[in-house]
């Protein structure tokens, strides 16, 4: 899908010495879309995403859902209809077939805005035990959440046991090489990004972008857990923005030892990385950083 940027007229005013100068112009802007994720059906939730890796958004939310932590736990995705509308009658493939069933489409009107999943049955079982009502945005992936105690949830994986160090070096080179490779960002410059690289090479594994930051996250997850990589040990998770509670929270539940974010941590975000034992870096910026959790990870 080419949807993730559009092009819309703007009306630009440049204030100088000469005077004022107004002209009509166009513009790139990023595309924000509602994406409906539906398990076997049924509404699960909607978040306001950009366009494009919608399976992987979908699995990573689910892998921070606590729902699925492999790829056979996903047994067949469909683009069908659009938000709000009825469930096709039978949009999926048989839950017999082989894990990840290529994506398909139900209409030739298709607007690529809804997700139909099948699950494996355990993972079925997992969602149904954790479905509520709640809408997601590209800024806050958990406001709708009934309760705050439903926000903390046990990881598979435990990430105090890793013993992967990072060079401070390395670390502090990620956020530079996470711009390079943010192609729609160079486009709009209203995207964030997340980049998933090897702890002790450097090597970029995956870079996703998207309006909202937890997205970025969550494709990032979602090709790891699609890939069959999960838990995502001796590896780094680069986010563009600032190190939210549920950043923390998506990099323990796939099993990433190490956060870094260009920008400043949450006080709950230190609470939650130091509760669990992940290695959270804020303000990684030039030549220097902060170290709120596990600083012993980060070799100097």
């Amino acid at each position: 899908m080419g949807r993730v940027t559009t092009r819309t007229p703007v009306t630009r005013i440049s204030l100088g010495g000469d005077g004022v100068a107004v002209r009509r112009r166009a513009d790139t802007v990023a595309v924000e879309e509602p994406l409906e994720i539906r398990i076997a059906g049924e509404p699960l939730t909607v978040t306001m995403r950009t366009p494009g890796h919608d399976l992987e958004l979908a699995a990573g939310f689910l892998v921070s859902e606590g729902a699925i932590g492999e790829s056979s736990d996903v047994r067949a995705a469909i683009h069908c209809g659009g938000p709000g509308s009825a469930p096709a009658p039978s949009p999926l493939i048989a839950l017999g077939a082989p894990p990840v069933a290529t994506l398909a489409t139900t209409s030739a009107e298709n607007t690529y805005n809804v997700l139909d999943i099948a699950l494996a049955p355990r993972a079925a079982d997992a969602v149904a035990g954790r479905v509520r009502a709640f809408a997601t945005t590209s800024a806050c992936g958990v406001c709708g959440a009934a309760s705050i105690e439903m926000i903390e949830k046990q990881s598979r994986h435990d990430v105090s046991t890793d013993a992967v160090t990072v060079e401070a070096a390395l670390l502090a080179g990620l956020p530079d090489r996470l711009r390079a490779g943010q192609a729609a960002f160079d486009k709009t410059g209203g995207v964030h990004a997340a980049a998933l690289f090897d702890a002790a090479t450097g090597e970029l594994l995956v870079l996703r972008e998207d309006v909202g930051r937890h997205n970025a996250v969550d494709k990032v997850v979602g090709w790891a857990v699609l890939e069959d990589r999960l838990p995502l040990s001796a590896t780094v998770l680069q986010v563009s923005g600032r190190a939210s509670f549920e950043l923390v929270q998506k990099a323990v539940m796939a099993g990433i030892p190490i956060l870094s974010a260009v920008s400043a941590p949450s006080s709950l975000a230190v609470e939650l990385a130091t509760k669990a034992g992940l290695t959270l870096a804020g303000f990684v910026r030039g030549a220097s950083m902060n170290v709120y959790a596990r600083p012993d990870r980060v070799v100097v």
